[in-house]
């Protein structure tokens, strides 16, 4: 990998891993449409890293009192006023909505690394689940928080989840549609989308550091070193800015990028 390689390909990782625009599809599509070759498993390693310690670090206050109050649960003592604490009930919540989408991907892993990589199967993903999110954006959106969510909810969010397995739907444009369809208002399906990422990023990245160890080649370490950086910096500011944006605008910009990609990808490989 050249430089502008790593640098292209780790801020696109970061700006697209948490924008409803589907970082896989753009991932596949930059070395389709640069003809550079695969990335390779190193720099999904960095990459991926890079997108986990952004999202942790953005809500870690959050994530402590959500691991206190989860550890506390585990012994019967997160009550709060007779109640289970709002803070282990959503540690539990973003847990169990996790569950879906490793059942799937563990089941149909080889069906999609390699049958569904296909730059016409991105176009139609990304223009279907974009319609949905403006749907649900436009017609379905409540003022619920990521607080007030119930087990169906955090459940029916999870399976959605699963849905993003297929390039081009986007884990969080689709976890963010399910939210908003649930009644949520933009801020907390979004929050509850970035919440949810992390034990998925998690367990992507620990599965390929696994294939990684049993590689038998060296490791470009500044070429990964850069990627992390990158990567971690612009999914960062990605998270800020989203969310600070959704609250005033909306869906609507992302919807369009979405058709309008769609629309490009299938008349340029229809």
């Amino acid at each position: 990998m050249d430089w502008l390689q790593v640098v292209v390909l780790s801020v696109v990782q970061g700006l697209t891993e948490f924008l409803p625009i589907s970082s896989s599809a753009h991932l596949i599509l930059v070395p389709v449409l640069t003809e550079w070759n695969d990335q390779g498993l190193v720099f999904d390693v960095a990459m991926h890293l890079g997108s986990l310690a952004a999202v942790v670090l953005y809500f870690r206050h959050d994530l402590k009192r959500m691991g206190a109050s989860w550890a506390l649960s585990l012994r019967g003592r997160s009550l709060r006023g007779g109640s289970v604490d709002p803070d282990a009930r959503l540690a539990w919540w973003v847990l169990l909505a996790t569950i879906p989408v490793c059942v799937v991907g563990f089941a149909f892993h080889d069906v999609i690394e390699v049958g569904m990589r296909s730059p016409i199967l991105i176009g139609i993903t990304l223009i279907g689940f974009g319609l949905l999110l403006g749907y649900a954006d436009w017609h379905k959106r409540g003022g619920r928080s990521e607080y007030q969510l119930t087990l169906r909810d955090a459940m029916l969010i999870g399976l959605a989840q699963a849905l993003a397995l297929i390039p081009g739907t986007s884990r969080s444009g689709i976890t963010i549609t399910a939210a908003l369809l649930l009644g949520m208002s933009r801020e907390g399906a979004a929050r509850f989308s970035f919440l949810l990422s992390i034990p998925v990023t998690a367990l992507a990245a620990g599965l390929e550091i696994v294939g990684l160890v049993q590689m038998p080649r060296g490791i470009d370490w500044p070429a990964m070193g850069v990627g992390v950086i990158l990567s971690g910096v612009s999914a960062y500011l990605c998270i800020h800015y989203f969310i600070a944006f959704i609250k005033r605008i909306g869906m609507q910009p992302f919807v369009i990028y979405r058709i309008v990609l769609g629309l490009w990808l299938l008349w340029i490989f229809g």
